[in-house]
């Protein structure tokens, strides 16, 4: 996954060293430090002396653990500084770590306390980290801890720290003041600056020079042959704002510039008409109107590629009258051009546009090759930094060849969940659009996606999100996602996403526009997200559901993906987690929560207001009462029964029962709301625990291939056998066996479509595909007239409908056992599977079972 860090503030750029030098030029010994002629005074997070540290020189640094994260603030404790370096051979990583354990009281790395929350540390860079003469120090990378390492002094945002490593022999100079954040690219740390505000700058020298800090080219403070210069300065206008300080000392010249954004005046306009969240075109594309919902900030900036990623007063947004909108509209575009843009808030932070459909990620999109996503946007390295979005007016459209599709009734529904990096190998929409030949054979009619809205990282399971607009580039463009919907279409197969809005990470702009970096969680006046989760099972960072702009920007979302990809219907994610009633353990989790079932009618109300026809399918896990009023508004429900499936596949007596595939069970009174399944993505599969754990009786062996997987034919008979929707979890029907914790649980796990060239493997494909066909063509199999008995070894179901019956029984141990079952007639009953016959001179049904033998009898011949 990526590593969030909360954008402080814009730019900063390093020494820029003069192309000319003197033979005559300063520096000390590289060994002996050079010290300033002047004092210098610096407070902050990190502190250091000398000024300008060298490879073999003594540096002392000092810690204030009272600043940035204030991991340590307060603590009275042993602190141990934890300690690397990044060398020319490191490629920006730590190395040469002189501490043998980040959990360990290192006696060599023990700071010197000072009180009040500082520390103190000495060392010797090259000795110290025992780095070999030929590596080049580049900077030290340092964190402070406790001694087990439990409590961490760290930057603000959570980042490591580091001290740059100077050549003296070279003109240097620096920044004292403003505070610099110690990061590996230094950041100054500013308030909101507005026109007429006062800077105070200071800055140092590695030797005498005539020093001068000019503001966007006008000097302000200057000193002759000196190593400090301070000053201030006001100003006058707003936009970027660019601080220089300039050192000239025998014949060398040596420059630091840093760079941060100021206000002018706010103007207050309402939002023109028909202004969208995020860009709408206007005026055929050649002008835009940017508005972002951001409450409490002071103002804001659209920067991108029209204005060269500067603030300009052109791009300064105007505030709505209710104070919670931003916008301004930009003129003079190219409607056939992409442009990638940010926000650039208060000054310090840089976000893209939470409603954008297509986003830049400079750390994972190298990774994806041309062949998911060919003409990707290139992005603006060296003008941008962090996630980018990216608008087009006039971007081509997809052209729909299924424009009224008939979505399969819920009573006949069979799903068919699968995660595209792992069903096929080249993790794209048109390979796996290629595959659906397999799932038509199959006879499933619905196919569930993981998620594949943007989120953090490319090889994900999709629960960690953070741009709901935008499709994930690791799966393909916007258009190659339509065309595989659609193609599903053409085949009768309704598309059904994986919506994850119980949470969202860190790189989501909503997280980062009100975020609190000292404690790492959601600020307090966050529109959307709760400080603290509301329940044990979060991830991420929780949204507040009963949030009025949380539930407008669900709704949106929602609406996007109805319209904009024309899906059948949304899966939602940890369903349980949309309330505010704060639980800490899964009993009370899963109480009746009145507000929770009327936030999920609301949610459930708009989308059926769009669609009355919308598969709304929860992954809720509550108690059976909540789940009957939700179920009572036509939502449908995840029924896990994959443990007490895989109790009677392994023949393990306890808990082997799975009569809750009825809906009676779940005292429901409409009878196609629950869907059940036997896997899903979550759960480990069925066929690696009867490989691993499976019972056996003499030369009967559960844990044998072939007498699993017949197993799991037997499990496969009685599943589809029940009325409602049914859902497979990928290669569930070849036996997939490779375990849930293989490698990592959400790691990548091989497809192996190999497995159809197995007999026992394709025999379990082919009971599936004639249970599937059974189900889809037979009301009997829908009807809402059975009985069931799925307690003991023999189980067995029957079906009774106006123009068939169907009886199903199978023998779950590992021993032979008897089958005594009445059936509803005497007569002819057909094998629906073997195509064998049997005949009752009664209705009393008696035969000896071996071990996994069972049988789908019906009393005339069904569709297939």
């Amino acid at each position: 996954m990526k590593k969030f860090y909360l954008l402080l503030l814009v730019f900063v750029l390093a020494y820029a060293p003069a192309c000319k030098k003197s033979d005559a030029g300063g520096g000390g010994n590289p060994s002996d430090t050079t010290h300033p002629s002047n004092p210098v005074t610096e407070t902050g997070l990190l502190t250091w002396t000398p000024p300008f540290p060298t490879d073999t020189g003594s540096i002392t640094i000092k810690l204030d653990a009272s600043k940035g994260n204030a991991g340590l603030k307060g603590y009275g404790g042993d602190v141990y500084i934890y300690t690397g370096v990044v060398t020319d051979q490191s490629n920006g990583g730590w190395k040469y770590v002189a501490s043998s354990s980040f959990n360990t009281a290192d006696p060599k790395s023990k700071t010197t306390p000072l009180g009040n929350d500082k520390y103190q540390f000495t060392l010797r860079p090259r000795s110290f980290y025992n780095v070999p003469a030929g590596e080049k120090i580049l900077k030290l990378a340092l964190l402070f801890r406790s001694a087990d390492g439990s409590l961490v002094a760290r930057n603000t945002d959570g980042s490591d720290m580091f001290i740059n490593i100077y050549d003296v022999s070279k003109l240097q100079v620096r920044f004292t003041s403003p505070e610099f954040a110690p990061k590996f690219t230094p950041e100054p740390v500013l308030q909101t600056q507005m026109t007429g505000d006062e800077i105070s700058v200071s800055a140092v020298s590695s030797q005498a020079s005539s020093l001068t800090i000019s503001l966007n080219g006008g000097s302000f403070a200057t000193a002759s042959n000196s190593t400090t210069v301070s000053g201030k300065t006001k100003l006058t206008v707003g936009g970027t704002q660019t601080v220089k300080v300039t050192a000239v000392a025998n014949g060398q010249t040596a420059e630091a510039i840093y760079t941060f954004v100021s206000a002018g005046t706010v103007e207050i306009a309402a939002l023109p008409s028909g202004a969208k969240d995020g860009v709408t075109f206007i005026n055929n594309g050649t002008s835009a109107i940017f508005n972002i919902y951001a409450p409490d900030k002071k103002f804001a900036y659209v920067i991108g590629d029209f204005n060269n990623w500067l603030a300009d007063p052109k791009y300064f947004m105007k505030k709505t009258p209710d104070g919670t909108r931003w916008w301004v509209q930009i003129d003079n575009l190219d409607a056939t051009k992409y442009y990638t843009y940010q926000y650039l808030v208060d000054g310090t932070l840089k976000v893209a546009d939470p409603y954008c459909e297509l986003i830049l990620d400079p750390d994972n999109d190298k990774y994806i090759g041309s062949e998911t996503f060919p003409n990707m946007p290139t992005y603006p390295t060296g003008k941008a930094t962090g996630i980018v979005s990216v608008m087009q007016a006039n971007p081509q459209q997809y052209n729909w060849q299924v424009s009224n599709f008939t979505k399969p009734n819920k009573k006949d529904l069979v799903i068919y969940e699968l995660h595209v990096r792992d069903f096929i190998g080249a993790h794209n929409y048109q390979t796996l659009k290629d595959t659906l030949t397999y799932l038509t054979r199959l006879g499933v009619n619905a196919v569930e996606l993981m998620p594949v809205t943007e989120f953090e990282g490319n090889t994900s399971w999709g629960y960690n999100p953070d741009f709901y607009f935008a499709a994930d580039k690791y799966y393909g463009p916007k258009m190659a996602l339509q065309a595989f919907i659609d193609e599903c279409h053409k085949r009768g197969i309704a598309v059904v996403l994986d919506m994850v809005l119980n949470h969202s990470f860190g790189q989501s702009p909503m997280v980062q526009l009100y975020f609190d970096g000292t404690t790492q969680k959601p600020a307090s006046n966050s529109p959307w997200f709760n400080v603290n989760p509301t329940h044990p099972y979060n991830v991420g960072y929780d949204f507040n559901h009963e949030s009025a702009a949380t539930k407008y920007f669900v709704k949106n979302v929602l609406q996007f993906w109805m319209q904009q990809y024309k899906v059948d219907g949304f899966r939602f994610d940890l369903s349980k987690g949309f309330t505010e009633n704060m639980t800490s353990n899964d009993a009370d989790f899963a109480k009746y929560d009145a507000t929770r079932v009327a936030i999920w009618k609301e949610y459930n109300n708009f989308i059926k207001n769009i669609d009355p026809n919308f598969y709304v399918i929860l992954e809720h896990f509550a108690v059976d009462l909540e789940e009957q009023a939700l179920s009572s508004e036509g939502i449908l429900l995840w029924n896990n029964l994959n443990y007490n499936f895989n109790q009677a596949t392994m023949s393990y007596t306890t808990d082997w029962d799975f009569s809750r595939i009825f809906y009676d069970k779940h005292g429901f009174t409409q009878p196609y709301n629950l869907v059940t399944y036997m896997e899903s993505h979550d759960e480990e599969r069925l066929q690696y625990k009867n490989e691993q754990y499976g019972n056996s009786s003499g030369a009967y062996n559960v844990k044998d291939l072939a007498t699993g997987l017949k197993r799991q034919q037997m499990a496969a008979a009685f599943l589809f056998s029940s009325p409602g929707p049914k859902m497979i979890w990928e290669f569930g029907e070849v036996g997939y066996d490779i375990s849930i914790n293989q490698g990592d649980r959400t790691g990548e796990k091989p497809p192996h479509w190999e497995y159809q060239g197995n007999p026992d493997r394709q025999a379990l494909y082919n009971v599936f595909a004639k249970m599937i066909r059974l189900k889809t063509k037979n009301a009997v199999f829908a009807t809402t007239n059975f009985q069931y008995d799925l307690s003991g070894a023999v189980k067995n179901i029957k079906l009774n409908g106006t123009d068939a019956n169907v009886v199903v029984v199978g023998n779950f141990d590992v021993n032979p056992q008897s089958a005594n079952i009445t059936f509803p007639s005497a007569g002819t009953w057909y094998d629906c599977l073997s195509g064998a016959t049997i005949t009752l001179g009664s209705t009393s049904y008696t035969a000896a079972l071996t071990p996994g033998e069972y049988h789908v009898y019906s009393n005339k011949v069904l569709n297939q």
